[in-house]
């Protein structure tokens, strides 16, 4: 079983920058990619960004130039660099892998 934990949610104002983490259990992250979603409440889980195994990304309009998706496979782990923040991305936030999901973590921010 794989498990993966979120870390580094919290609350911050609007204009603020949060780093989220996402450590993987074992080793699943070098061949495969990694994505964070998010779910704000009454809405569905959309994906913010995603890394390729060779470390491709892609992200969400509402988020580009603002966020950014990196990866330390030596640390099994994903990164969410989050800057300039808007209260419009308070939601929980996600990680994925393959099949797997994170217990997510919550990021509010205030205007």
């Amino acid at each position: 079983q794989v498990q993966l934990v979120e870390s580094g949610g919290g609350l911050v104002q609007a204009g603020g920058s949060l780093r989220l983490s996402c450590a993987a259990s074992r080793s699943i992250f070098s061949a495969n990619s990694m994505g964070w979603y998010r779910q704000a409440p009454g809405k569905q889980r959309d994906l913010v960004a995603s890394i390729g195994s060779v470390g491709f990304t892609r992200y969400a309009d509402s988020v580009k130039g603002r966020f950014t998706i990196s990866r330390d496979d030596a640390k099994n782990t994903v990164y969410l660099q989050m800057n300039s923040l808007k209260p419009e991305d308070t939601a929980v936030y996600y990680c994925q892998c393959k099949n797997y999901w994170g217990q997510g973590t919550q990021v509010t921010v205030s205007s």
